[in-house]
This record gives structure tokens, C-alpha cells and sequence, in this order.
């Protein structure tokens, strides 16, 4: 299915006159056709005209986003970047509203458009009036090959194509293979929480590629550690690795959504400082919860299902202010999930806190060191 009005190759784009391109956008077409659109088009075509001829790759014009019923000004594949160009022509300021469209736009196409997945994706605005404002090529903090929005005029977009394939190092993506790529959204740390929730096993939610092999074994891996901790009356800490998206918030949504019955030696809680995410996946897990009991003919309050789900999905901050209201007592979880535990406090930020927070002076454990000491204070079993 061809999912542009206008696509060919740098090439052909570059030997084929702006009329006839006009002409193939204009019978694709499905809207009333205004001439400041055609405007637009011959604009943009000129642009890249005189921006393309360094490049072989290959340009869509008017892309539409599998399944969200919005269309990118032009998509340009080169080596193994994805442009995304959002054009603004005649316009002087980069305004939020454009850039956040941009950035949707790459956002859209990373997580429902399959063959996006795994590919450098370049979301550029274009305001055709603008002074220089030139952005530093920079990826999003969750390094997923992601680029921020970049803004450009006409005299820029050439050197911001050429840096971004600087930085963006890589195989040239596959025309055909890219073209061919399904609706297939990547499953969000919310709907998985969801699934996890619902004794599904971390296989049943992800794609059969690489990271989520990985990211089975891993589960399995720390599983089997929690297993062997309890048979052989041992402590055992695991650290688990990797790049952002890997998906290490799952191993531990995973291990802490297998062992949630409170009487059980290997009881779990998911510990969090991310509060908007501790609080965004009580609330979807708890509503799913009275969802699908309604659906099953039976009935639960929400306040039920939400004391349910704040069992295994807590605050870090809370559960380490309870735990120092007695400094001897351990808690009732023998296996603790630390997630993003990058972001915990060194001794210098933990004893500062103590003491202008908890009035707690010569406090002298960092933040790991002492949530460790925390699970330490069981006689066995503690990660």
C-alpha cells in the first residue's frame, strides 16, 4: 500500500520537473484542492531541489502515519536517518504549537510504524522566513534514536542534514523493507504494567527480536536468583543494566507482578521515585482492574483496586521514610525492584536531606546504601 501521495527516489525526485510532482500530489489527493496548498507544494519542492543533490536516498511527500489519520509534509530516507520535514512556508517564528507537531509526528511514526522502530528519526521544522536560530543535534533523554526537534530556514536545512547523518551513525535503511513496515505499536510501560497485571509473561508482550530475548532471559535469570535465595536461606542483589527502553522497568514490573500475595516468603514491591509514573500506572492498572471484573459479571470499587495495586507499586521516597521510623524492624517485602536507580542520592545529598528534612543530623548512609541495609534486616532472603 502506498502510503504517500508523492514517493520516488532522490534521483528521479531531482530529474523530474515541479509540475509533474505537483501533478502525481494533486491526483493522489483526497481534500479540495486549494491553490496556496499547490503553493506550498511548488515551495517545498524548490527547497529541496536545491538542498537533495549531495544525497541519494529516497522522499515521500504528504506521508501518512499508519492508523493516526495525519499526514507528514515529507518524509526523506537518507543513509540511516529518517527526516521528518515539517514545512511552515512564508512563517518567521518557530512556534510551540509547530514544534510540538513535529515532534508528534516523529513520535507517531517511532511507535506505531514498524520498520521506525529501531531507526534514527530526525523531526526538522522548517519556517522559510526565520533568521538562523540553528540547534545543536542532540537526541531525547530516553536515547532511543529519537532526535529533538531541530528548527531551520532555507539557508540551513542543507547543514542540518549533513550533521545529522554525521551523528547518526548506522546500516542505510531499505527502502522496500521500510515502505512495507506495518501499523505495530511498541507496547507502553503502561499497557505492559497492564498485561503483566494480568499473569501475562513478559513474552506475551513484546516482539521476537533481540532486546526481547534479552529481556526474557533476564527475568528468568532474576527469578531463578530469587528462587535460590529462598532454598538456600541467602541474600542475594541484582543489578540489571542497559541502554533507556531496554527494558528494565518490565523486568521489574515483571518480578514484582509474579509474586504479589502478601503471605508469601518472596512478596515483591515495585519502588519507584518517579512519582508521575508511580502514580500513572496506579491509576491505569486500578481501572483495568474494575474494567475487567465488570466484563467477567462481577463488581470491584475502584478504592479496592486501587489498595491492590498500591501493594506492589510504591513511592521509593515512602517506602524509605517508613522504614525509618523504626531502624531495626524489616519490612514485609523480601524482595525489593528498585527502578531507575541511577537517580538514588550519594552520601553527600542523603546526609544533607536527613538533616534539613527528617531532622536526622549525621546521617551517614548514601540512598542505596541505605535501602540496601533496609532488606538487610531480614534473617534471609532480601534483593
Amino acid at each position: 500500500m502506498k502510503r504517500a501521495y508523492y514517493d520516488d527516489s532522490i534521483t528521479n525526485f531531482l530529474n523530474t520537473s515541479p509540475e509533474e510532482i505537483i501533478g502525481k500530489i494533486a491526483l493522489k489527493n483526497e481534500f479540495s484542492l486549494e491553490q496556496t496548498q499547490k503553493d506550498a507544494w511548488l515551495a517545498e519542492i524548490i527547497i529541496l531541489k536545491e538542498v537533495l543533490p549531495p544525497y541519494k536516498g529516497s522522499i515521500y511527500f504528504e506521508y501518512s502515519i499508519p492508523r493516526m489519520g495525519q499526514r507528514i509534509d515529507v518524509i526523506i530516507l537518507i543513509g540511516a536517518v529518517i527526516f521528518i520535514l515539517e514545512f511552515k512556508i512564508g512563517e518567521k517564528e518557530y512556534s510551540s504549537n509547530a514544534i510540538d507537531q513535529v515532534m508528534d509526528y516523529a513520535l507517531d511514526l517511532k511507535n506505531f510504524h514498524e520498520s521506525s522502530h529501531e531507526q534514527f528519526i530526525a523531526p526538522i521544522l522548517i519556517a522559510t522566513k526565520a533568521k538562523s536560530n540553528y540547534s545543536i543535534v542532540a537526541t531525547t533523554p530516553q536515547n532511543d534514536k529519537l532526535l529533538l526537534p531541530i528548527k531551520s530556514n532555507i539557508g540551513l536545512l542543507g547543514k542540518i542534514i549533513e550533521d545529522v547523518l554525521r551523528f547518526s551513525e548506522g546500516n542505510e535503511i531499505n527502502r522496500i523493507q521500510w515502505e512495507q513496515g506495518r501499523y505495530c505499536p511498541t507496547p507502553t510501560i503502561i499497557e505492559a504494567a497492564m498485561a503483566l497485571y494480568n499473569n501475562h509473561s513478559v513474552e506475551d508482550i513484546s516482539r521476537s527480536d533481540a532486546s526481547d530475548i534479552n529481556l526474557t532471559q533476564t527475568s528468568d535469570a532474576v527469578s531463578a536468583i530469587i528462587r535460590s535465595s529462598k532454598d538456600n536461606s541467602r541474600k542475594s542483589i541484582c543489578f540489571v543494566t542497559g541502554v533507556p527502553g531496554a527494558g528494565k522497568t518490565l523486568v521489574g514490573l515483571h518480578i514484582a507482578t509474579t509474586h504479589i500475595d502478601k503471605s508469601n516468603d518472596l512478596y515483591s514491591v515495585f519502588l519507584s521515585g518517579n512519582g508521575p509514573l508511580v502514580a500513572i500506572l496506579r491509576e491505569a492498572l486500578a481501572r483495568d482492574k474494575v474494567k475487567r471484573e465488570k466484563a467477567k459479571g462481577g463488581k470491584i470499587k475502584k478504592g479496592v483496586a486501587m489498595s491492590e495495586v498500591k501493594m506492589f507499586i510504591q513511592n521509593v521516597h515512602n517506602f524509605r521514610d517508613e522504614c525509618l521510623v523504626d531502624l531495626t524492624s524489616p519490612p514485609i517485602e523480601h524482595v525489593a525492584l528498585f527502578d531507575e536507580a541511577q537517580r538514588a542520592w550519594n552520601l553527600e545529598q542523603t546526609s544533607s536531606f536527613m538533616s534539613r528534612k527528617k531532622n536526622r543530623h549525621n546521617f551517614n548512609q548514601s540512598e542505596p546504601e541505605f535501602l540496601m541495609s533496609c532488606l538487610n534486616r531480614h534473617e534471609k532472603i532480601g534483593l
